[in-house]
C-alpha cells in the first residue's frame, strides 16, 4: 500500500499504548495547528501594524462567509479520512485506491463553483452581516480574493485527510512549514512592502493555500505510490462516493450549518461598532492558541476509532473512548492557563489601542478556560463518527450552536450589555458535553456496539 514506505511514517493505532499512540499521532497536528494559527496570527499582526483598526475588523468578520461554503466540501473530507480509516485497519487495498480516485474527481467538482458562487454573493453575505460602512470595502476585497483559493484549500484538506486516515500526521506538518513560511514572507511584501492593505493579506493566504495542495499531492503519490493517486479527475466510483457522501455530508453540513451560525455570532459582534470588533478579532487569536490541542486529539479519535473498529478491536474501542476524550479536556486547560497567564503582553503585539485592548482583554478571559468541555465534547464527537455514527453528533453540534449559544448571546446583547455576548460560548460548551457523555451512558446502540466482542456491523 504505501511504496516507499519510511518506519515511523504511519501510526498503527491498532496495537501498543493507546495515550502512547495517540499524542504520537496528535503531535505532529499540534504543531501544524500552531503553524495554521501562524497564518491568521501574521496575517493580523501585519494588518494591525500597517493597516489601523477598520482593516482589523474588516479581516476579522470575513473569515466567517468563507467558512460557510467551505465547510461543506471540508466536512467531505472528514468522511474521506474515516473510510481510509477503516479501509486502512482492515487492509483493503483496492477499495482505498478507489476511495483515492472518488475523492480527487470531488475536489474538481466542487472546488471550482464554489470559489464562483462565493465570490458572488459575497456582497449580499456582508451586507446581511451588517459589516459596518468603514469595514465593508476592505472585507469585500478580502473575502473575494481568499475564496480564489477555494480549490487550492479543499484540496489539501482532502490530502490531509487521506494522509490522517492513513496514519500518517507527520507529513501536513512539513506542509504547513513550507507554506507558513511562503504565508509570512508575501505577507511583508504585499501589505507591509507593496501597501496592499487586507487584499495582500487575503492574496498571500490564497498563494499558500495552492502551493499546500501541490507539494501535498506530490508527496502521496511519491510516498504512497501503491494508491497511484493522480493529479486531475481520472473517474471516480458510485459506491465510494456513496460512502463518502453518506459519512461525509452529514458531518459537512453540520460543520456548515455550524459556521453558518458563527457568522450569525458575528453580527452580534458587528452590531457592537468597529472598536469591539477589531477587539474580538484579535482575542481570537489568542483563544485560537489555547486550544491548538483540541482539533489535533480529535483528529486522532477519528483515526483511532476508525482503525480499531475496521480491525474489529472492540476492546481498544472500549478503552479509547473514555481515555482519549479525558486527556484532551485536561490538556486543554493547562493550555488555556498557560496563554491566560500571557494574554496581555501577546494582545499588545497586535494592537496599541487601548479600547480594543479591554474588549480583547475581557474577551479572552471570559472564553479560554471553558475551552476544555468542548475538547471533551469535540473528542467524543470525532471519536463516535470513527466508527460511522454520525447523526446523533450531527443533532447535538446543530442544538449547541442553535438552540444555546446564539439565543443565549442574543438575550446578552438584547437585555444586558452587548459587549459580554462571549459568556454565550461557555454555556454553550458545557451543554454539548453533557449530550455527548450522556450519549455514552445512555444510548443503547452505542452501548451494544462497545459490548462487542465479534465482528463489527456496519
Amino acid at each position: 500500500m504505501t511504496g516507499h514506505r519510511h518506519p515511523g511514517d504511519k501510526v498503527d493505532m491498532t496495537t501498543g499504548s493507546i495515550m502512547g499512540k495517540v499524542l504520537l499521532f496528535a503531535l505532529p497536528i499540534v504543531l501544524g495547528n500552531v503553524l495554521q494559527q501562524l497564518y491568521t496570527t501574521v496575517d493580523t499582526l501585519v494588518v494591525g501594524r500597517y493597516c489601523g483598526y477598520t482593516s482589523l475588523a474588516a479581516m476579522g468578520t470575513s473569515s466567517q462567509p468563507v467558512e460557510v461554503l467551505l465547510c461543506v466540501f471540508l466536512g467531505i473530507g472528514t468522511g474521506v479520512s474515516i473510510l481510509v480509516s477503516q479501509y486502512a485497519g482492515a487492509g483493503e487495498q483496492g477499495r482505498m485506491r478507489e476511495l483515492c480516485r472518488t475523492a480527487v474527481s470531488f475536489v474538481y467538482l466542487c472546488g471550482v463553483p464554489v470559489g464562483v458562487l462565493g465570490i458572488a454573493c459575497a456582497p449580499a453575505i456582508l451586507r446581511f452581516m451588517g459589516v459596518p460602512a468603514d469595514a465593508y470595502g476592505p472585507a469585500l476585497v478580502y473575502t473575494r480574493i481568499v475564496l480564489c483559493g477555494t480549490l487550492g484549500n479543499i484540496g489539501y484538506n482532502m490530502n490531509a485527510g487521506i494522509l490522517r486516515g492513513m496514519g500518517d500526521s507527520q507529513a501536513s506538518l512539513w506542509f504547513l512549514v513550507v507554506s507558513c513560511v511562503t504565508n509570512i514572507v508575501l505577507d511583508l511584501v504585499f501589505v507591509a512592502g507593496m501597501g496592499m492593505d487586507v487584499g495582500g493579506a487575503a492574496l498571500a493566504t490564497a498563494i499558500a493555500f495552492y502551493l499546500s495542495w501541490l507539494v501535498s499531492t506530490l508527496y502521496i503519490r511519491r510516498r504512497f505510490a501503491a494508491l497511484r493517486f493522480p493529479f486531475v479527475p481520472t473517474g471516480f466510483s458510485g459506491e465510494e462516493m456513496r460512502r463518502i457522501v453518506s459519512i461525509g455530508l452529514p458531518i459537512g453540513l453540520n460543520n456548515s450549518l455550524y459556521s453558518f451560525g458563527h457568522m450569525a455570532m458575528q453580527t452580534m459582534v458587528n452590531a457592537q461598532g468597529s472598536v469591539f470588533m477589531a477587539g474580538a478579532s484579535v482575542a481570537g487569536r489568542i483563544t485560537n492558541l489555547s486550544n491548538i490541542a483540541i482539533s489535533a486529539l480529535s483528529s486522532a479519535a477519528t483515526t483511532f476509532s476508525g482503525q480499531n473498529y475496521g480491525a474489529h478491536d472492540f476492546e481498544r474501542l472500549r478503552r479509547g473512548h473514555v481515555v482519549i476524550p479525558l486527556a484532551s479536556g485536561v490538556i486543554t486547560f493547562v493550555f488555556g492557563l498557560l496563554f491566560l497567564s500571557v494574554r496581555l503582553p501577546v494582545l499588545r503585539i497586535f494592537t496599541q489601542e487601548s479600547d480594543v485592548l479591554y474588549y480583547a482583554d475581557r474577551y479572552v478571559s471570559i472564553v479560554v478556560l471553558s475551552q476544555w468541555a468542548f475538547a471533551v465534547f469535540n473528542a467524543i464527537v470525532c471519536f463516535v463518527n470513527g466508527v460511522g455514527r454520525v447523526r446523533y453528533t450531527t443533532v447535538v453540534n446543530l442544538l449547541m450552536l442553535w438552540a444555546v449559544r446564539i439565543p443565549s448571546a442574543y438575550v446578552i446583547s438584547r437585555f444586558f450589555d452587548g459587549t459580554f455576548i462571549m459568556v454565550a460560548m461557555p454555556i454553550s460548551f458545557v451543554f454539548g458535553m453533557l449530550c455527548m457523555i450522556g450519549y455514552y451512558v445512555f444510548c443503547a446502540d452505542w452501548r451494544k456496539l462497545i459490548a462487542t466482542s465479534g465482528p463489527a456491523r456496519a
